[in-house]
Formats: structure tokens, C-alpha cells, sequence
């Protein structure tokens, strides 16, 4: 699962995308794009085992930001509902109310106000749209901190309407000798749960999925670009996964490991 976290632009490309100066830049200030390797095991719902290699595009603009990503995971020695590999992906743009506006929305840590729009996307039943208020924060430490709050709309029968998640996602760093480690990380914490409304759906539980990475600058170490090449673990913590409530017959709350290996270009 990616984490919807990216390199951090440097301060001046940020003072570019600030309310007064972002109508006179260039569209597109920033951009990152990378692809992680992943092996894990312990997972639920889906086989135990499984590798995925994903694909992460964000990009900064006199308007907002957008998130991409596409998951490719295969089960080693299993098969899910959609076979031995799927793909699931979101398309995460969001639109800087101060930065339309010409206004200074700022107030204690919150830099600013967005929109936060998320399009759900892969095999299966899988279709949803996300929308709702979202908030880039100040926090001492943190190379950046960003809070959304979202509205779920599935589409088809999959499950109801009306669930709300709560979206921080953050990363900081520290030095160790030449080198540094990076903590990031995001949390789905979707807070109430919903019935059923028609006998062709299913109903959606509460769940919370918290999804940290611990990386070491290999690339920086090696005397390279920092912030390139980067190996570390994921950890994916998640509680009734994909909102199906756990229970002694099925066990859907996972704890698992992955090995990382990421590349930024």
C-alpha cells in the first residue's frame, strides 16, 4: 500500500507554489516519481505472501497537488478472488483553496486548505470516489505533514455510502553518519461503519490501516543524489481489512512485514 508520500521539494519550490506568487510561476513547480519493490509475508484476506511493485507519481502546482499510484502485487503460491496477481491503483488530485482564491488561508500550523479528491481504481469491485476537506500542516520536525478528511462514495453494489476516513500522512528524517533514515507513513482510519442497504451489497465496517516505512538513504550513502535510491521495511497494520469485520471463521485484521527497496527518478 503507498503511503501517497514523495521526495519533499526544496524550500524555494515551495515559496513558488505560496498564495500571491503561484499565478505568475510556471503551472507545474515540482514533480517525483518513483517505483518500490516490495516483499512481505503474514498478510490477510488476500495469500499470505505476496511481492508488489508499485509506481508513485506526485507533483506540486500553482493549483494543488497530485498523488498517483499503481499497486501490482502477485501471491506467491496462492490465488485471490482476481487470481495469482492483481492491480489496484488511486489518482489523488488536490485543489489549494487559498491558491485559486488569492487568499492567505494559513492560521497556527495549517499552511493551507484544500479539496482533497481521490479516485479508487484495479480488478474486481473495487471502484470508489473520495472527497472532502484537506489541510497541509506546519509541524516542527516533520519534512511535511498532510491531514484529509474524506467522504466515500462506492460504486456499484460493493457497499453503502456514508463512511467517513480520516487521511494523515507525514514523513521526517534524521541523519546517521553520511547517510539519513526517513520515516513516512499514512492511515486510512475509516470511523463508522455501514449496513447493507440492498440484499446485493455488503456491509462496511469500521477499520483502521496504518502503514509506516522505516528507509535508509543508500543512494546519498554511496555518495550519490540524496533521496534517490532508498531500502528500508514497510509495516501494514490493518484492522477489518477492506471493511469486513473479523471474526473466529475469518481472520481479517494483518499484521505484516515487507522488505522495500525504492527507486526516485
Amino acid at each position: 500500500m503507498p503511503l501517497a508520500l514523495y521526495n519533499p521539494p526544496p524550500a524555494d519550490v515551495e515559496e513558488l507554489g505560496t498564495v500571491g506568487q503561484a499565478r505568475s510561476a510556471s503551472p507545474l513547480l515540482f514533480m517525483d516519481n518513483s517505483i518500490t519493490y516490495l516483499w512481505g509475508k503474514d498478510f490477510q484476506v488476500d495469500p499470505h505472501i505476496q511481492q508488489t511493485v508499485t509506481l508513485e507519481h506526485f507533483s506540486l502546482w500553482n493549483w494543488g497537488d497530485v498523488f498517483a499510484f499503481v499497486d501490482n502485487t502477485w501471491f506467491n503460491g496462492g490465488k485471490s478472488i482476481n487470481g495469482s496477481h492483481a492491480y489496484y491503483g488511486e489518482l489523488t488530485p488536490r485543489f489549494s483553496i487559498g491558491k485559486l482564491s488569492g487568499r492567505d488561508l494559513s492560521f497556527g500550523p495549517v499552511k493551507d486548505v484544500l479539496l482533497a479528491t481521490t479516485y479508487e481504481f484495479g480488478e474486481g469491485d473495487v471502484e470508489t470516489f473520495r472527497f472532502g476537506p484537506g489541510f497541509d500542516l506546519a509541524i516542527p520536525g516533520f519534512d511535511f505533514f498532510k491531514l484529509n478528511f474524506y467522504y466515500r462514495m462506492p460504486q456499484g453494489n460493493r457497499s453503502p455510502d456514508g463512511v467517513w476516513q480520516v487521511v494523515p500522512a507525514w514523513s521526517t528524517h534524521f541523519p546517521v553518519g553520511k547517510s539519513d533514515i526517513i520515516l513516512d507513513g499514512v492511515i486510512h482510519w475509516a470511523v463508522n461503519s455501514k449496513d447493507a442497504e440492498t440484499p446485493n451489497q455488503q456491509s462496511y465496517h469500521k477499520n483502521l490501516h496504518i502503514n509506516p516505512q522505516v528507509k535508509y538513504d543508500l543512494g546519498k550513502a554511496l555518495g550519490s543524489e540524496p533521496r534517490k535510491l532508498l531500502v528500508g521495511i514497510e509495516y501494514d497494520y490493518w484492522s477489518n481489512k477492506y471493511g469486513i469485520e473479523d471474526s473466529k471463521f475469518f481472520d481479517t485484521n494483518q499484521s505484516a512485514t515487507s522488505l522495500l527497496l525504492q527507486y526516485h527518478f
